[in-house]
């Protein structure tokens, strides 16, 4: 495969997600669970920066020293797409990670997806985006919102996509000081399990619950008072399955106002709601 040069100073975007609502339908005999979710993209995230090197080494810097590089989806994910095809040149990422861990947020799937189509150019792998979602999925169920960049209904895994078209949004995160274990959410014997799929076209319109949110409240007594708390300012919502809370506001005034009310309290971030990734217009150029 074929490499191309300068590489270094291109900042490629990975956006964060939160979940407008989250549905357990059902619990699936490969372990994973059955979900109906409207996913909205931020226009804030990560950032990371890719330089192609002849070696085939795959190497990774992050601004988290306590961030283990094994652990980084952004590398599984360069390894994944070096060895699928064929590609004899490496890489070395620079990963400037803002998208807290644990956060319900999306930062580890949406860097994996940034990794896959910024690579996938670099390297000259002619995947399709299909294929690259394909790969993906075996990273995470998330990875495939992030390769296809559209605010989306899903379903099965989160693999089943329908793109929605939301319009602007704004919203307040607010990031608790401890992150929430999604394996522990998901095992949980008391996680709802059969909540009623609701139809497309509603779905795509209004916002319910969260499946997740009861029991990530019973491990984190903290959350329950942290979403009390915040209902001085609107409904709180969780996203995914934790930690983060975030508020909805009908425009950016009001929400850059909520979060300089809220930051003397809380460790905030306005933000704006996208129906399309920053990161698919740098790709077009």
């Amino acid at each position: 495969m074929s490499r191309q040069a300068g590489t270094t100073d291109q900042v490629w975007p990975a956006p964060a997600k939160i979940n407008l609502f989250l549905h357990v339908t059902g619990r699936r005999a490969d372990g994973f669970h059955d979900l109906q979710t409207l996913f909205q993209l931020l226009d804030w995230g990560d950032e990371l920066r890719f330089t192609i090197n002849d070696d085939g080494r795959i190497s990774r810097h992050c601004n988290i020293t306590s961030f283990p590089e094994n652990d980084d989806l952004c590398v599984r994910a360069a390894k994944l797409l070096q060895r699928r095809c064929g590609v004899n040149a490496g890489v070395h990422i620079d990963l400037a990670k803002r998208i807290p861990t644990g956060a319900g947020l999306g930062g580890g799937s949406s860097d994996a997806a940034t990794t896959l189509l910024v690579l996938n150019h670099l390297w000259s792998c002619d995947q399709t985006t299909e294929q690259l979602a394909s790969l993906g999925l075996e990273l995470g169920s998330d990875v495939p919102l992030f390769v296809h960049g559209h605010s989306a209904l899903a379903e099965g895994r989160g693999e089943q996509l329908h793109p929605a078209d939301l319009g602007r949004r704004y919203y307040v995160l607010v990031f608790p000081k401890f992150a929430v274990s999604t394996a522990e959410v998901f095992s949980h014997p008391e996680l709802t399990r059969d909540t009623r799929p609701v139809d497309l076209p509603v779905a795509a319109l209004a916002a319910g619950g969260n499946d997740c949110e009861a029991v990530a409240r019973k491990l984190h007594p903290d959350l329950a008072t942290l979403m009390t708390d915040l209902r001085s300012w609107g409904l709180p919502r969780m996203s995914g399955t934790g930690s983060t809370v975030f508020l909805e506001f009908t425009d950016k005034k009001a929400a850059n106002s909520a979060a300089s009310e809220l930051k003397c309290r809380y460790n905030v971030r306005a933000v704006e709601g996208v129906d399309r990734s920053p990161l698919l217009g740098l790709l077009s150029n």
